[in-house]
């Protein structure tokens, strides 16, 4: 969207441009339209420093490779004058951690559990930076879903859409831990909103749930312990010490996010494209274990969890498998042992020896013998 010759990035936008833009943010279905300078908080970006030297970031290279665009909005775009920060709600319409229950069944995270959010959000940014352009007369824009090296959640926190809490996740006072973000970088001049402070107190209740113990200290977040990041970013075995911990969980987790008191004032999200699929709520274990990659692909089409690969999730599913305490999914590691991918072969050896110790110690000399991958080799001389 490129700016009219000529176009001064100093001058204020029309009057009364910000209601109208909101005004047309609420109709494209978001919930939240808030704006912030472009010029903020410059701290976030020592913060962002300080966690990268510590190597909380795990395997993300990508977090260190942007670091410097990321601290700032500026950084990324010289030009930028104001932010245009929106939140879409989705929260669930039941207890997000009713699953973690059912041990032969598995657990999705809440936002993974339809359409990938990046693709919902992306094209109403595009149409609402269009309307901002066009109702200003001039102008560029730049949209962002969170693949983009911005740093949406303390933005958000600057425009007043929420505050980070204590497990570092957004928190709103009106839709408690339920929000999607995007933003729009523009060279118009929008007034900006007050920012929200921080309402946690003494409350540390998304500390003490969290099963692998990631938070090192409140608003500190150690990603290499975090399920989400295991489940998801992490690319290779999840680290033993971490695996029964998981307990059912595939695809990210909710815990931290699930417990906060401010949830009280969260309501269901009303974007049809993001209610979740039935199939998704505790698909299972025995199903998605049976999945061959073209099978995977159907199931998950337009979902975020897609992205893993069907390697990386049978990996998750079967360490779902090995926590489920059900001797009869054995069959199901067992039948793994053989996929063509090291990843699978190791997680499923692991499984076998938690349901079924004996029968992986009757396996266990010839598959040792015969096992390519050292990873792998390794597992069966771990198992019971």
């Amino acid at each position: 969207m490129a700016s009219p010759a000529g176009y001064d990035v100093r001058r204020p936008a029309a009057p009364a441009l910000e209601e109208d833009i909101r005004a047309r943010a609420f109709e494209l279905g978001f919930d939240v339209c808030r704006f912030a300078r472009a010029d903020v908080a410059p701290e976030q970006g020592d913060r962002l420093r300080e966690w990268l030297r510590d190597g909380a970031h795990g395997d993300m290279a990508w977090m260190r490779e942007t670091a410097e665009r990321r601290a700032a909005p500026r950084a990324l775009w010289p030009e930028a004058a104001s932010l245009v920060m929106l939140g879409l709600n989705y929260g669930p319409d039941g207890d997000p951690l009713a699953s973690l229950t059912k041990p032969d069944c598995a657990t999705i995270s809440v936002y993974a559990r339809n359409r990938d959010y990046h693709d919902v959000l992306k094209g109403r940014l595009k149409q609402l930076a269009g309307f901002i352009l066009s109702r200003a007369g001039g102008g560029d824009a730049k949209v962002f879903v969170d693949t983009a090296p911005v740093m949406e959640k303390p933005l958000a926190q600057t425009a007043g859409v929420g505050w980070q809490g204590k497990h570092t996740n957004l928190v709103s006072r009106d839709f408690g831990s339920w929000l999607f973000l995007g933003a729009i970088f523009t060279t118009l001049r929008l007034e900006p909103d007050p920012l929200e402070r921080d309402h946690c107190g003494s409350c540390s209740k998304c500390l003490e749930v969290c099963p692998t113990a990631a938070f090192p200290a409140p608003y500190r977040l150690d990603a290499r312990r975090c399920i989400s990041y295991l489940t998801i970013e992490h690319k290779g075995p999840i680290p033993l010490e971490f695996r029964a911990k998981i307990g059912n969980r595939i695809y990210g987790c909710d815990d931290c996010l699930a417990v906060c008191p401010w949830n009280k004032y969260a309501s269901a999200g009303r974007e049809a494209k993001l209610a979740a699929r039935p199939e998704f709520g505790s698909p299972p274990l025995a199903e998605l274990a049976r999945l061959d990659d073209a099978a995977f692909r159907a199931l998950f089409s337009g979902s975020p969890i897609k992205r893993v690969g069907r390697d990386r999730f049978l990996r998750n599913v079967l360490i779902a498998i090995g926590n489920s305490a059900r001797p009869e999914l054995a069959a199901e590691a067992e039948r793994l042992i053989e996929d063509a991918a090291a990843i699978v072969r190791g997680a499923a050896v692991w499984a076998l020896g938690r349901l079924a110790p004996t029968r992986a110690a009757e396996l266990r000399p010839h598959r040792l013998a015969a096992e390519p991958d050292a990873a792998v080799r390794q597992e069966w001389r771990q198992t019971p």
